[in-house]
């Protein structure tokens, strides 16, 4: 006669080892489950000027921002930035950003002109940290400065302007200021004694006139006067 224990063994074995083969598989497709989500984002390197809705990489660019999309919610990232050669190896910025509903983007950086890397690191992810190889290139958005021509010869002095008639009157050849005194005839209200006024001139020939007329009248009245004699 079998025990029950004997009896129901096979089924308990065959129900232990369907249990065990499930654990087993959950085991080794949890892990894989729970990290797959995180790893499906993505992180660009946008120019400043582009929309956060692209999902084009920027090479190059002067001012710059990083932009993710397609992570978990509520997901934290860190993220470092560092020269590469031939800029260098420094580490040049760091910062960390909460993706709220699995996209995100980070303020606008700017670095001087050179060769970087980003490296994006979060929980949950596989292998090694997201990254991303970028230039910082603010020159090309200069404009090349025109060579200046030649400087333009300059014309001769303009010549000073003439004194006016109440101003002050230019030095004698010698050098010494002409005399500031008034000129001119006396008749003419100037004071100096450069000529014979008009009316002297007149009286002088006036008076001789009447000399000649004198002296005529008296050598007609001689011969008469020898005649009655």
């Amino acid at each position: 006669m079998r025990t029950p224990f004997l009896a129901s063994s096979p089924a308990r074995r065959r129900a232990v080892t369907a249990a065990a083969a499930g654990l087993a598989l959950a085991l080794a497709t949890g892990p894989v489950a729970s990290a797959a989500p995180g790893d499906n984002g993505d992180v660009k390197v946008h120019d400043s000027t582009t929309a956060s809705t692209s999902r084009n990489d920027d090479p190059k660019a002067c001012t710059f921002y990083l932009d993710a999309f397609a992570f978990d919610t509520v997901q934290l990232v860190s993220w470092t930035i560092s020269q590469q050669p031939p800029t260098g190896t420094a580490q040049v910025l760091a910062g960390s950003i909460v993706l709220t509903t699995g996209a995100g983007a980070t303020p606008t950086y700017t670095l001087p002109d050179g060769h970087y890397k980003l490296a994006w690191t979060f929980v949950g992810e596989s292998g090694e940290a997201k990254q991303k190889t970028f230039q910082v290139d603010c020159a090309a958005g200069k404009p090349t400065p025109t060579p200046s021509g030649p400087p333009k010869p300059s014309g001769p002095p303009a010549p000073s302007p003439s004194p006016s008639s109440g101003g002050s009157t230019a030095a004698a050849p010698g050098g010494s200021a002409p005399s500031a005194g008034p000129h001119g005839g006396v008749g003419t209200g100037g004071g100096g004694t450069s000529g014979p006024d008009t009316g002297e001139v007149l009286g002088g020939v006036g008076l001789l006139a009447g000399a000649v007329a004198l002296g005529v009248r008296a050598l007609r009245r001689r011969p008469g006067r020898s005649a009655a004699s």
